[in-house]
């Protein structure tokens, strides 16, 4: 995740309150989605950005896990997403991102 999305981020968690924010993640593979996972909870482990140290603990989904797909208009679902997803491997997406949020969602 880059710094200006970490940013924002802190921002947003900030003056809404973690307990109102949901971070979705677009990443094309498990390890990417489960890095920008960990920094939006746990903080930024490259120690590089605003979240370097800071555990925010913020509710974070892939848009290819079901919680979020059973929620988007299925169309634009479908022109958005839907090509990419069939070369995901969303098992393995869904499993990083259980794992991330098991350990360190605090809402």
């Amino acid at each position: 995740m880059d710094l200006e999305n970490q940013k924002r981020v802190k921002e947003f968690a900030e003056k809404f309150g973690g307990e109102n924010v949901v971070v979705v993640i677009g990443a094309a593979e498990a390890e990417a989605a489960g890095l920008a996972a960990e920094t939006v909870t746990a903080g930024d482990p490259t120690f590089a950005g605003p979240l370097t140290g800071v555990s925010l603990g913020l509710k974070v989904f892939h848009i290819c896990e079901e919680e979020i797909k059973s929620v988007v208009d299925a169309g634009v679902y479908d022109a958005q997403v839907g090509m990419m997803e069939m070369v995901l491997d969303v098992p393995e997406i869904a499993k990083e991102m259980n794992s991330i949020r098991s350990q360190h969602c605090k809402f």
